[in-house]
């Protein structure tokens, strides 16, 4: 049997070779982690972004300024008729899209009753007119009888009493003579209404135009406690149109009337019509908290294409440069990044040792215009990027017009950057 001491000196030789091991495995361990770190910081030292401009030269061009505005095509007046009276419609004369004429008959209305009523204005007339003559020959013999009593009275042979008789006589035939020719008038009144209502028993057109919308048929009952919708609805001369269009508050203010405009509607792709505004209405309208003010723009239309209720697309031209050195507008949102090294920050340790090297890209700072509206532009100069402070002025949404500065066409302007690693 082994002893004790024998035991003991076998169980510590075994501890002393796994420690030694051990040891052995850790500082591979960390061999192998330096060589990771050094091969990431010459990958990366090797591999540093290289900045790439886009580019774009300064160039001469014509720039016009133009607002959009959405909108619809319309006649330059639309009348809508009604009838004036209650009846019932015997006959409709006219159709859709027919030319009319002013005073045309669009459609009659039943004029029994009317008829009826005209004869008893004209009956009723004859007979004041009768009473009339019969005041006025009452009046004749009162005036002679009051005549002849003056002159009697005069040489004693009739009273002051039969005088005064005579005269109160003569002044009621007077009384009743006027009378009767004020229910003449009165009776000659209700014969001119009796006879206009007949007239507007036919419903006619007011204006020369084109029939744009009809609400009505034969034996159909107007009513005009009820009646809501137009009978008819006539429009002036369709050569002649307007076009009704929605503009921006923030835009209204570069547009006047008289400016030109162009504009185009679903039905003729990629065609474009002409147009000028008349007019332009104060009133805002607020839709969905847009606010927007129409303009209203003529339009010839000789050849009929146009028709109402077409939806249009207008540009309206509210500024126009003739060769002016412009720039891309993306000259103006540039600005170089700001390169920092990011390892100062990051701390000791494998962490910091691990980004030392990478470079990070800082967030650029606004391009704003200064108290004197100048605004700063990157041009590259003899393979050197370089600021130039420039005025801008018309713009077009794609180029700007360069009205001052350091900057003359050909130079290289920087619009963007790209990262190339």
């Amino acid at each position: 049997m082994p002893s004790p001491k024998m035991d003991i000196e076998s169980i510590v030789a075994s501890k002393k070779n796994g420690s030694g091991t051990m040891r052995v495995i850790r500082w591979l361990l960390v061999l192998a982690a330096i060589g990771a770190v050094g091969w990431f910081v010459l990958r990366q030292s090797a591999e540093i972004p290289e900045n790439k401009y886009v580019s774009e030269p300064a160039f001469i061009s014509d720039i016009r300024v133009t607002v959009a505005a959405t909108g619809t095509v319309e006649p330059l007046e639309v009348i809508e008729i009604s009838s004036e009276l209650s009846g019932t419609v015997v006959s409709v004369e006219v159709d859709f899209n027919d030319k009319v004429e002013a005073g045309q008959v669009l459609a009659r209305l039943n004029t029994d009753q009317l008829e009826v009523t005209l004869e008893q204005a004209q009956a009723t007339l004859a007979i004041r007119e009768a009473r009339v003559a019969e005041a006025e020959a009452t009046y004749d013999e009162s005036r002679t009888q009051y005549e002849r009593a003056i002159s009697l009275q005069s040489t004693g042979v009739i009273s002051l009493e039969q005088l005064t008789t005579t005269r109160v006589g003569f002044q009621r035939a007077e009384a009743s003579l006027n009378m009767a020719k004020a229910e003449v008038r009165i009776a000659q009144a209700s014969l001119r209404t009796a006879d206009a209502n007949l007239a507007k028993a036919c419903i006619c057109s007011t204006i020369d135009g084109v029939i744009l919308d009809m609400d009505v048929v034969v034996g159909q009952i107007v009513q005009l406690a009820i009646q809501i919708a137009p009978l008819f609805s006539v429009s002036e001369d369709l050569e002649q149109m307007a076009l009704h269009v929605d503009i921006d508050e923030a835009d209204i203010g570069s547009v006047d009337v008289g400016n030109p405009a162009t504009f185009s509607v679903e039905a003729y792709q990629g065609e474009r019509f002409d147009a000028v505004i008349s007019e332009i209405r104060y009133s805002p309208q607020t839709i969905e908290g847009v606010v927007t003010y129409k303009a209203i723009l003529r339009v010839d239309n000789a050849d009929m294409r146009l028709l109402p209720g077409m939806t249009a697309t207008a540009e309206i031209l509210v500024s126009h440069v003739a060769e002016a050195l412009v720039v891309s507008n993306a000259a103006f949102r540039f600005t170089p990044p700001v390169v920092e090294a990011v390892g100062e920050e990051s701390g000791s340790g494998l962490l910091g040792v691990l980004f030392s090297s990478a470079p990070s890209f800082a967030p650029s700072t606004r391009n704003e215009p200064d108290a004197e509206g100048r605004r700063i532009i990157w041009v590259m100069r003899e393979d050197e990027l370089t600021s130039v402070k420039v005025r801008p002025g018309a713009s077009d949404g794609i180029v700007t017009e360069i009205l001052d500065g350091e900057i003359s066409p050909g130079d290289t302007v920087i619009t963007d950057i790209e990262i190339v690693e």
